[in-house]
């Protein structure tokens, strides 16, 4: 489902995953209003699991990166209590370590089920969401 030049979002019925592409980089507003897309989508299906592809569009900003840790989260445990809530991000060997780093640093203190990994290989990230 192409929401705007910045971003794809697709679900995968046959594996229970919502796939989010970034096409480019996103200014701030693009930013929330494709993840506000992809949670729809997935309220939809009741789907918890996405992988997210940061390739083309980089790392967001530490303040669009606090929005998804905080606000993002809070809306996605909202609307999907009951589903296993799993983010791949999918990104390039440069920008894996920086995410790694700055999730660790915003994920110490929180306990809520959703479960984040940093991926640079596909394969990979779509056995650790299906698992």
């Amino acid at each position: 489902m192409p929401v705007s030049d910045y971003v794809l979002i697709t679900y995968r019925p046959d594996l229970q995953l919502l796939i989010m592409r970034w096409t480019r980089p996103a200014t701030p507003a693009e930013h929330r209003a494709g993840y506000q897309a992809a949670l729809a989508l997935a309220r939809q299906q009741q789907v918890g699991r996405w992988l997210i592809d940061l390739r083309s569009r980089g790392l967001a900003d530490p303040a669009d990166l606090l929005w998804v840790m905080h606000d993002f989260r809070q809306e996605f445990r909202t609307a999907l209590p009951t589903a296993a809530r799993r983010i791949a991000y999918f990104t390039t060997p440069y920008h894996a370590d920086i995410l790694s780093a700055r999730l660790r640093e915003l994920e110490a203190a929180t306990l809520d089920g959703l479960q984040l990994a940093v991926f640079v290989e596909e394969t990979p990230a779509y056995q650790w969401l299906v698992k």
